[in-house]
């Protein structure tokens, strides 16, 4: 028997292999099937089945693409609904997987068919769980992301999960491994460990909620502090139940290069979004006019999730030359099919081309100590928790996940300095202030480490007053 963890940092999401006498199980595998099928032909086996814990929110899953590839079928939990030719497997039923046996925990709380699996090895002992989305490590799975009908509320998932954790989890053995399906920093859940695997044992000690003295105080833990899902998570749910487009057929259309002339045409010629994929720092010094900029290195898909929102928003890109392909595959795994192509040469042939191009006023946070008054107007675009953990005296919180919201309320006509942690997050928002025509402002390069090490005074008292609520 062997098990192997697939990690995808951008994602914080986890797939599965398991191999066992001549065959193998995938559980929640990305949109990209190739990873699978070229350990599969490495290894001699046969993918038997395909594993999906629940209707993921967070990521396109590669579940119709891989059947199509290898006629192996999709297995989901009891109750799921999807419109294509699936498993729908009882509580308690077994698959063997070679000389393995693994055994469906129907889980209900974080969805209503959210399932957990158990790994039975040769000798029929239970080895590990495949915990999806129902119990992380250090939290568990948020009960406010399933449809629910005007009957079912985050309370009442939250009251399904904990019945599920307590009769189905809790009573194994602590020996087992736990392998959730997100770590730290996906929004599938709001207090994740950075590791990517633990004994139950260790979780059991640890983890919050399964330390909660009732169901009472258990509901109340798990619903307190959630912030509003990202808007991008209903649509991949969709994808995920009625299919989507084949991923072979998305890169051949988001591979159409366009020279700078046709890439403007294409611009002005249809309603789609320029996405500009390069890091913060080439960004500032020249774009595409009306560029968004979501910067490939780092938490890219999630964000261009939460920001563009629409998965069916059309798409021109601009990339760092080579890195285009990565770009289109990143965007798929959300969701995000409708690519039209990208600048055949990056911003370089753009300006080469004679095409005007646009800045962002990026200045040191040096220069922003040196202006620095109790007037200054100062937006901390970071997350709530990391702005009451320390932030600019005055600053107001304006997190850029609700952007959308806040951006309209802005006075062009009184200059705003702009950060975030170290410059991923403000350059986001500064290229979108721009979009809606507001300019007047500078963009902190650094974010708040650097304004932290320049003399602005920075404290750690609350403002509830400058804390954006959307």
């Amino acid at each position: 028997m062997h098990i192997e963890q697939i990690y995808t940092g951008c994602l914080a999401q986890g797939a599965y292999y398991i191999t066992s006498g001549g065959e193998a199980a995938i559980i929640d595998p990305l949109r990209e099937t190739k990873p699978y099928l070229q350990r599969a032909e490495k290894d001699g086996v046969t993918v038997k089945y395909i594993f999906e814990t629940h209707f993921h929110a967070d990521f396109v899953s590669g579940h119709l693409d891989l059947h199509e590839q290898t006629g192996a079928p999709i297995v989901y939990g009891p109750g799921a609904n999807p419109a294509f030719a699936a498993v729908i497997a009882e509580d308690g039923q077994e698959f063997r997987i070679g000389d393995v046996t693994i055994k469906v925990l129907h889980t209900p709380g974080h969805t209503l068919e959210s399932v957990t699996y158990l790994l039975k090895d040769e000798t029929g002992k239970d080895r590990a769980i495949f915990t999806g989305d129902t119990l992380f490590l250090g939290d568990v799975g948020r009960p406010d992301l399933a449809q629910k009908g005007a009957d079912l509320t985050q309370e009442d998932l939250a009251g399904m999960l904990y019945d599920s954790l307590t009769q189905k989890i809790l009573p194994l053995a602590d020996d087992i491994v736990v392998y959730p399906a997100h770590g730290a920093g996906s929004a599938c859940g709001k207090n994740m460990m950075k590791e990517t695997s633990d004994t139950l044992g260790h979780q059991k000690a640890m983890n919050y909620a399964l330390n909660q003295p009732d169901k009472a105080a258990f509901i109340a833990a798990v619903t307190e502090g959630l912030t509003p899902p990202p808007a991008y998570f209903p649509m991949n749910v969709l994808m995920n139940k009625k299919g989507y487009k084949h991923l072979e057929d998305v890169m051949k259309q988001g591979l159409i290069a366009f020279p700078p002339e046709e890439f403007e045409t294409a611009a002005n010629s249809t309603r789609a979004l320029i996405l500009d994929t390069r890091n913060s720092d080439d960004f500032a010094k020249g774009f595409v006019p009306q560029s968004v900029n979501i910067g490939l290195n780092g938490d890219f898909a999630p964000w261009v999730g939460a920001l563009v929102a629409d998965v069916t928003q059309p798409l021109l890109l601009v990339a760092a030359p080579g890195t285009e392909e990565e770009v289109i595959t990143r965007l798929s795994r959300v969701g995000f099919d409708n690519i039209l192509g990208y600048l055949k040469g990056g911003i370089e042939a753009w300006i080469a081309a004679g095409k005007q191009a646009d800045t962002v006023n990026r200045i040191p946070a040096s220069a922003l100590a040196d202006a620095f008054t109790r007037d200054v107007t100062v937006i901390d675009v970071r997350k709530e928790t990391e702005y009451l953990s320390a932030h600019v005296e005055g600053a107001f919180n304006k997190p850029l996940n609700y952007i959308s919201s806040w951006v309209r309320d802005l006075d062009d006509s009184q200059h705003v300095y702009l950060h975030c942690a170290g410059g991923y997050r403000s350059m986001m928002a500064a290229s979108i202030l721009q979009l809606h025509g507001f300019r007047n402002f500078s963009e902190i390069a650094g974010g708040f480490k650097a304004v932290s090490n320049s003399g602005v005074p920075v404290t750690t008292a609350p403002d509830e007053d400058k804390i954006f609520k959307p």
